[in-house]
């Protein structure tokens, strides 16, 4: 299984998605590092990113997740703003689960407030909360409340999916 912790800048999804892929005994990967250099000069300049600066990003966490059920399995840390970019990156493997990660404005703007040198600006969230499309079939959990939490929750309902499943 490869879960992607997904939602807007701010919710959490690299904290989350270590100490889930700690629990779960499987490799983290950040979405950022797949980046090309011109997409996060773009983000650190305060420019968000548009559909053609993310489809190649989007396509080398495909082709990496390919490899990852066979190691397995993995999180993954990553925005999966729209319904469009989940179905490419779950075509890269075949036991995709989305966790999605969400809150409101305000405690997502507390969090990049609090948060320092990552190039994401707290300026952009508007427009990642815009180009959200919320999934369907996600498990959804609220950020508000302690990490440790949030993590009881994954680990839960990535259990209730998967028996579920059989």
């Amino acid at each position: 299984m490869i879960v992607v912790v997904m939602g807007v800048c701010g919710s959490g999804k690299s904290t989350v998605g270590q100490a889930l892929a700690r629990r779960l005994g499987v490799a983290f990967h950040d979405a950022d590092d797949f980046h090309p250099r011109a997409n996060i000069d773009k983000m650190a300049a305060g420019n968000p990113l548009n559909d053609d600066d993310r489809r190649p990003w989007l396509e080398a966490m495909a082709l990496a997740m390919s490899g990852w059920e066979d190691n397995g399995g993995a999180v993954l840390a990553c925005s999966a703003l729209k319904q469009s970019y989940r179905d490419l990156l779950a075509r890269g493997a075949g036991d995709v689960r989305f966790v999605y990660l969400w809150g409101t404005r305000e405690v997502l703007l507390q969090r990049l407030g609090a948060r320092g040198g990552h190039f994401m600006k707290p300026a952009m969230l508007d427009s990642q909360l815009s180009a959200l499309e919320e999934p369907s079939g996600a498990l959804s959990i609220n950020i508000d409340e302690p990490p440790e939490a949030i993590i009881e929750r994954a680990v839960a309902g990535l259990s209730m999916e998967s028996r579920s499943m059989r």
